[in-house]
């Protein structure tokens, strides 16, 4: 586990640190899997901010109050620590998408019969690699086994597919999300038969 690096959930006071770390995140470590034009179109229709998940209370950043945090990097609000990663999970039935994102269904998921939705994963490309992405899984898993969800779904990125592959995460669908700019993002919707805690 990374040392200094503290799991807590978002506020609406992190949303312009976030915008920051999310932009960096996708030119950074995205380009091997999308082209610029992908990434750019991206940015602008499906990659974002979702402010729902912070309301919800189930997103979370990753700070580091490292001596490291000379990098580069998004400050959070009225603090010296840094935002190195994000990531969260829905009790609603969008699948991906910000706040931008047209085709958001934000219906309250079952757990009894749902799958609880993994969102919005990224880090920043100087803290990659690093066991952050780890430790905010375990931290969105654990939230959602707490009310009731015994499995996972996410549409995942190209870049991200073998990092969750390795996490138990399979591969069941291919989509193509149109973009604004015309073109389509490849992602790959993932799921994750997990242990339901009994309410």
């Amino acid at each position: 586990m990374q040392k200094n690096i503290h799991i807590r959930e978002a506020v609406p006071a992190d949303i312009p640190v976030l915008g920051a770390l999310i932009d960096a995140s996708v030119r950074g470590l995205q380009r091997e899997d999308y082209t610029p034009a992908q990434m750019e179109g991206a940015l602008r229709t499906v990659f974002g901010t979702d402010t729902r998940l912070i309301a919800d209370g189930t997103y979370f950043v990753a700070e580091t109050d490292s001596e490291e945090t000379v990098l580069a990097g998004p400050k959070a609000p009225r603090s010296d620590l840094l935002i190195v990663g994000c990531g969260g999970w829905s009790k609603r039935k969008t699948l991906y998408g910000s706040d931008q994102w047209t085709g958001r269904q934000d219906d309250l998921l079952d757990p009894r019969h749902d799958a609880a939705k993994i969102r919005a994963f990224f880090i920043h490309p100087e803290w990659a690699r690093r066991g952050i992405g780890s430790m905010i899984l375990d931290a969105c898993e654990s939230a959602a086994r707490s009310v009731g969800f015994g499995r996972f779904e996410m549409g995942a990125t190209l870049t991200g597919v073998k990092f969750f592959r390795a996490r138990g995460y399979a591969a069941v669908e291919d989509i193509e999300i149109p973009l604004a700019n015309g073109e389509l993002l490849p992602v790959v919707r993932m799921e994750k038969q997990g242990s339901r805690r009994i309410l």
